[in-house]
């Protein structure tokens, strides 16, 4: 008795200090999480700041240029009595280009472009490491194209900001790869969730964007969320509690009304691929210009000012513009070439290596064609599209998904942006048409299909799918082999050998029952002693410990004995008896096996489970 109350002593102290280790262990990840949601929301105040200053000294002072604000944004200074001036508009991105280019290329070239595939291809490709120096240079640079009236977002900046200090975090604290790569992902979360006052959006957005087909990294969630709800609480201490766009009080009522959301998204998802082919197309035209990399965002700056001499609400964020269409102040004809205009301009920019993000100029673009949209159907049927604005909110989640594929974080994007929850049912359904119909392109060209296809998933889902195919489903490899009796004489065994390939020899007694098993290797000591080979006979040479599977187990078991053992081959033997010998499994056949599956995982031909 008195050692069965010791033994439940010493469980008790074990579980309780199982469960102080585990707090310790959640406690100490919490502090991490929560100091990375700080440092991303300390970033976006600072680029938000930088944004407004920047869009104050160059559109405003210098160039007269004075476009609508959000309904949550206001300006920290009061307006200039600078004079609208077109000409000083036309060069401005240019120069803007210009410094911003000479500072990314000189300092961190990762930085160039839109920074959320940079924080993509950094989680998959090398580990979740990014240079400490990117989120400073990319901050910079991006304030300063995107304030000279070149177009593009703020969430691919604030993106790689957060994303840098998780990194940077990870990397000082020595903690492993996938610590790292959480830790990244974690920032973009911050970063974006905090910028557009969306941290439900913004922690999704984080595990989704990472894939291409709908696929979410789950291990990211839960600390993404975390950061994300830091950082929008300290960023809203500083800006207001407000969403980022006020909106009228939607409500979708009336079934008949899905028929032009069908409209909508069929036209989201042609102008989506419009959209990549001219961004794309443009940055792959810009990578084949030889000349220094740190004049092509200088080009691709007078470009955008061409655009925006005659079409000045293509610049910039533009997300004013998007404000009016939501209250139905803009004519359709503003709205046509608002989109269109934003696709050149935000494909100018970006794609000759201007730096800023893609989701705000998506925004806009999308808003714009929903409004055009709205507006026709209010025209033809005014008693069925009642409310065009709701065209346009809709627009916003329908086209980013179009171009990103994903759908899930964008509806909750627009939603908190807007404050529009009622349009959850028509953005599903709008989203979920333009997923379907847009699946083969996308703006992250570092998206990977599936966490299958990741590389930071290629061990642990190698070991998975081992785990998950059973010797069963191979025993059409399984090979019948000749087998050699327990009481053959070696010299009769060599005239065998010299006639075939096989490497691996089962030894059989008189009821064909196995008792032991050689290799070729076994049989080096006899072969060359030719004074003893006509005394011995091949059950002195087998061992009896014999390594074998069953049909029930499973590759990853098979595997493991094949290298523990350093052994190729493994006897396949009956679930109910050892000795009853089934043929033999060869390690390539099982790699070979294991590689098609793979692939048709890959494919998309089967699920993790039907492996």
């Amino acid at each position: 008795m008195a050692q069965q109350h010791r033994i439940h002593q010493l469980a008790v102290l074990l579980k309780q200090r199982i469960r102080s280790v585990n707090l310790a262990r959640a406690g100490k990840w919490s502090l991490f999480f929560v100091l990375i949601g700080i440092i991303a929301g300390t970033g976006s105040i600072i680029f938000q700041y930088l944004c407004q200053l920047g869009a104050h000294v160059f559109m405003d002072w210098m160039a007269g240029y004075r476009p609508p604000q959000p309904a949550g944004e206001g300006h920290i200074l009061p307006p200039t009595a600078t004079v609208f001036n077109r000409w000083i508009l036309l060069f401005l991105p240019a120069v803007g280009g210009l410094l911003s280019g000479w500072i990314v290329y000189r300092f961190a070239p990762e930085a160039e472009g839109h920074g959320t595939d940079a924080a993509i291809e950094a989680y998959h490709q090398k580990g979740g490491f990014m240079r400490s120096r990117v989120p400073i240079v990319k901050t910079i640079a991006s304030a300063i194209t995107l304030t000279t009236g070149g177009s593009g977002g703020r969430e691919g900046p604030i993106a790689q900001i957060g994303a840098g200090f998780g990194s940077f975090m990870a990397t000082k604290l020595k903690l492993s790869e996938r610590e790292r790569r959480i830790m990244l992902a974690a920032g973009i979360g911050a970063g974006v969730g905090s910028i557009f006052r969306a941290p439900l959006a913004g922690a999704l957005f984080a595990s989704e964007v990472l894939y291409s087909d709908p696929d979410f990294e789950s291990e990211v969630i839960i600390p993404a969320g975390i950061s994300s709800v830091v950082a929008y609480c300290l960023f809203s201490l500083v800006f207001g509690w407000g969403t980022l766009f006020d909106s009228p009080e939607f409500r979708f009522q009336n079934p008949l009304e899905l028929g032009p959301y069908i409209v909508l998204a069929l036209v989201l998802s042609v102008l989506s691929l419009c959209y990549v082919t001219s961004f794309y197309g443009v940055t792959d035209l810009f990578k084949k210009i030889r000349i220094p990399n740190h004049v092509k965002p200088a080009i691709g700056g007078m470009l955008t000012g061409m655009v925006g001499f005659y079409l000045p609400s293509t610049l910039a964020f533009g997300y004013g513009y998007a404000q009016q269409a939501i209250f139905n102040e803009l004519a359709i004809s503003v709205l046509l070439a608002l989109a269109l205009g934003k696709i050149l301009t935000t494909s100018f920019t970006i794609g000759s290596g201007g730096s800023g993000g893609v989701f705000g100029p998506s925004v806009v673009i999308g808003g714009a064609m929903g409004g055009v949209v709205g507006k026709l159907f209010h025209q033809l049927i005014p008693g069925v599209v009642t409310s065009p604005g709701a065209f346009v909110v809709v627009g916003m989640a329908g086209f980013f998904t179009a171009v990103s594929n994903a759908p899930i974080s964008t509806i909750i994007f627009v939603s908190e942006m807007t404050n529009s929850y009622e349009l959850l049912l028509p953005s599903l359904f709008v989203c979920s048409i333009c997923y379907v119909t847009s699946r083969r392109w996308s703006i992250y060209r570092k998206q990977v299909k599936n966490r299958v296809a990741s590389p930071a998933h290629a061990g642990e889902f190698m070991v998975d799918v081992l785990q998950l195919i059973k010797v069963r489903d191979l025993m059409h490899l399984v090979r019948k082999v000749p087998t050699i009796p327990e009481h053959m004489p070696f010299q009769q065994f060599k005239v065998f050998f010299s006639q075939t390939k096989q490497h691996y020899f089962p030894v059989m007694d008189e009821e064909n029952r196995m008792r032991g098993i050689f290799s070729s290797t076994d049989i080096r000591g006899v072969l060359f002693s030719p004074e003893i080979e006509h005394l011995v006979v091949m059950r002195d040479i087998a061992t009896s410990t014999v390594v074998a599977t069953t049909a029930s187990e499973d590759l990853n078991t098979v595997l493991q004995k094949m290298t523990t053992k350093n052994i190729d081959s493994l006897p396949v033997v009956s679930e109910e008896d050892a000795h009853v010998l089934l043929g033999m499994l060869d390690r390539r056949d099982v790699i070979a096996f294991y590689n098609r599956q793979v692939q048709r995982l890959k494919a998309g031909e089967l699920g993790p489970q039907g492996a």
